[in-house]
């Protein structure tokens, strides 16, 4: 049987990413959903892009944009680097792409460029590495930015009273938009929770992989969800967004 199985934030922790595939038993009957931030953090984030790229050869991907991947892109193709950037995991990417030749470089960069602000399925469950302001959707976002940086849409679902229904009035209208809708971007671990969390009618996949936390992937039919080990015992000799 076919599943949809959606990854959550990688950081550049490939072994974490092998371990999940290994306990999700991933095959290539299988259609994955990538919600960004494939890189800056442990040290493979170019072995990362490698595999995906491949990966895509052999089975249905769909790989959405996330903020470290637009800094990534820039500095592939403009030779952007700023301080923000290294500081916050890009000096280990930079670090990852030490031995590449241009012309591997490139297509990395291809990859990098095709990748989606979003993505919506056939059941109406929208998949985006932040979130959104607008109140009419993504698409009618002003600044594109928010698909990579906006934390509003989490923020206003952490803080909703659990009682509300979706009929009430005073249910936000952005996220009626969608059956529902997964994220990555702001760390479980703000919560004090390892593994996925819902609020409201969003699931946020971000368990934490850029720190002590763990990568996870989950069906989104049925909600199981698989984790690596913390990343930390999997870089034993690395620091990751920890420094």
């Amino acid at each position: 049987m076919k599943r949809t199985l959606v990854v959550g934030d990688i950081h550049g922790g490939f072994k974490a990413l092998q371990q999940v595939f290994e306990r999700a038993n991933v095959t290539e009957n299988d259609k994955l959903i990538f919600l960004g931030d494939y890189v800056d953090g442990w040290s493979e984030s170019s072995k990362i892009i490698q595999f995906l790229i491949e990966l895509s050869e052999k089975q249905e991907c769909i790989f959405i944009k996330g903020n470290h991947d637009a800094w990534t892109e820039d500095w592939i193709s403009l030779g952007d680097a700023p301080n923000v950037w290294l500081s916050n995991g890009g000096k280990s990417t930079v670090e990852s792409y030490a031995d590449y030749s241009l012309e591997d470089l490139n297509l990395h960069l291809e990859f990098f460029q095709r990748m989606k602000n979003y993505y919506v399925d056939e059941e109406n469950r929208l998949f985006i590495h932040a979130g959104y302001s607008s109140m009419h959707g993504p698409e009618k976002e002003v600044y594109s930015s928010n698909y990579r940086w906006d934390r509003t849409l989490w923020e206003t679902a952490v803080a909703m009273d659990k009682k509300l229904s979706k009929n009430s009035n005073l249910y936000p209208k952005r996220f009626l938009l969608y059956n529902e809708i997964f994220i990555g971007h702001t760390p479980t671990l703000y919560l004090g929770i390892k593994h996925p969390v819902n609020k409201a009618n969003i699931w946020n996949l971000d368990t934490g992989a850029a720190f002590t936390g763990n990568l996870s992937i989950m069906d989104v039919d049925t909600k199981e969800f698989w984790q690596s080990d913390p990343l930390p015992s999997l870089y034993p000799n690395e620091k990751g967004r920890n420094n």
